[in-house]
């Protein structure tokens, strides 16, 4: 039933409402036939314990020997509601305990289609006993013999209060419950609709909420039933959708400034090559020279952002293997001496280890930690480079002498695109995207990071990778 009126094209309150009405309906219906049954019963065994009981005691009166007359009727033998008509073996009517109910239809048929042949045997021997219904009213006739006369004994119980009673019950029950549906009809509109009003909430909120305007709540009152608990699930989606939609603005609006400006440069050079360069050899050197600085950077940034993006989208795939650290902290410390010479690097530590992982995306985690010290590490500085086994970690940590990060800063150091020092990052070239990254390749190996600086004093930054392991 519920399935085909859930298939409707109509609201759900009205659904709810048509449901509970179809259920309370059979309830009441059920109830009230029960209730008319039991008490039809009970009304009925009542009639039958009073004719019987008056059976009984007239029967038990005339087998002590008393007469068949008019004292029979004054003693007080039928119960309330009970009649007795005492007919000769004609069926002529002799004597009546109430003679205003001699013609009715119901004597009337039984005097004339039931009326009981003579007996044969001995005065009060064989009786003959006979108890019908027609729905309204119970009657019992007797034989009995007084001397040599037979007379026939009708005992009669109406039933017409009873069934006017229940005339009148059934009436009203009818009117009640009519009444009552439509009182919980109206009411389960009501109730269905103020339950379901922040689910409308939620269709209008979505309704008006637009690309440029995510600013839309539904309201959560006090009560933490399901629907409020859904309306602030509702809420926190539509918090988390316009961090996320402000943070791809941002992002969009980052790499087009990052973009940008090399675009400028290249431009700018190439319209100053197009003019003197190819008359003037070292504009044409400087030129190209910064052309493919520009266009090394670029492809960095490039780089990086593709890395990006291919991570937000789960679509980055990483092959982790039993990997030995030390074989990769030396390989990466080799090339930290390749590529600065006017700092001093040395590796105080490098532990033997074997963990699981990806090796060339801790070695690019390395070297985004590494490349920052080097860029920000004044000409003379040092960079220390430790690796060390607990029972559980490997713990790499990187040291630098450089110019160091504000207490303001470090909180935001790993969001995309900021940098701290920007004048002079542009003068190193940094996008603000190396340590997003890295955070990123941490996350996936289940490592953290700890970064400890002092501005103008230096830096250390601190991995912990899960060792691998003894199985």
């Amino acid at each position: 039933m519920w399935s085909k009126i859930k298939s409707l094209p109509i609201p759900i309150s009205v659904k709810l409402t048509s449901l509970y009405t179809i259920i309370l309906f059979c309830i009441l219906l059920f109830t009230s036939l029960l209730a008319i049954a039991g008490l039809r019963h009970f009304l009925s065994g009542h009639a039958e314990q009073d004719i019987n009981d008056s059976v009984n005691n007239v029967t038990n009166y005339l087998m002590a020997g008393n007469p068949v007359d008019q004292h029979l009727l004054e003693q007080n033998l039928l119960a309330p509601e009970v009649t007795l008509n005492i007919f000769d073996d004609q069926g002529n009517l002799l004597m009546a305990s109430a003679p205003y109910q001699i013609n009715s239809p119901i004597l009337l048929k039984e005097k004339e289609d039931n009326k009981p042949p003579h007996p044969k045997g001995p005065p009060h021997g064989k009786r003959e006993h006979q108890k019908t219904s027609n729905g309204e009213d119970y009657y019992v006739q007797r034989l009995t013999w007084q001397g040599d006369r037979l007379y026939h004994l009708q005992f009669l119980r109406k039933m017409s209060l009873e069934s006017s009673f229940l005339k009148i019950l059934i009436s009203n029950m009818i009117v009640t419950n009519l009444i009552g549906l439509f009182i919980a009809i109206i009411s389960g509109i009501f109730i269905s609709r103020k339950i379901l009003h922040p689910i409308r909430d939620m269709i209008n909120t979505a309704k008006e909420i637009e690309v440029n305007d995510l600013s839309k709540r539904i309201t959560v009152n006090g009560s933490d039933d399901e629907l409020q608990k859904l309306a602030k699930t509702f809420n926190h989606m539509l918090n988390r959708i316009q961090k996320g939609f402000e943070q791809q603005q941002q992002f969009v609006g980052d790499a087009s400034h990052e973009l940008r400006t090399p675009i400028t440069i290249i431009s700018g050079y190439a319209d100053m090559l197009d003019r003197w360069g190819k008359q003037d050899p070292a504009a044409l050197n400087e030129g190209i020279s910064a052309i493919k600085s520009e266009a090394a950077n670029m492809h960095g940034l490039i780089e990086k952002l593709l890395f990006l993006a291919k991570s937000d989208r789960g679509k980055q795939i990483l092959n982790k293997v039993p990997v030995n650290m030390q074989h990769l902290i030396e390989k990466v410390f080799q090339e930290t001496l390749l590529i600065t010479s006017n700092h001093q690097v040395v590796l105080t530590r490098n532990d033997v280890s074997i963990i699981s992982c990806d090796a060339s995306a801790i070695k690019q985690m390395l070297r985004i930690f590494i490349e920052n010290s080097v860029k920000y590490t004044p000409s003379g500085g040092t960079i220390r480079i430790s690796s060390q086994q607990t029972e559980t970690h490997l713990k790499i940590t990187i040291q630098d002498t450089g110019i160091g990060i504000s207490k303001e800063d470090q909180p935001k150091i790993f969001n995309r695109f900021y940098r701290v020092d920007k004048s002079r990052s542009k003068i190193t070239g940094g996008t603000g995207l190396g340590l997003c990254i890295a955070q990123w390749i941490a996350k996936q190996h289940n490592s953290s990071i700890q970064v400890e600086s002092t501005f103008e004093a230096g830096t250390t930054i601190t991995v912990q990778i899960a060792l691998q392991s003894s199985n």
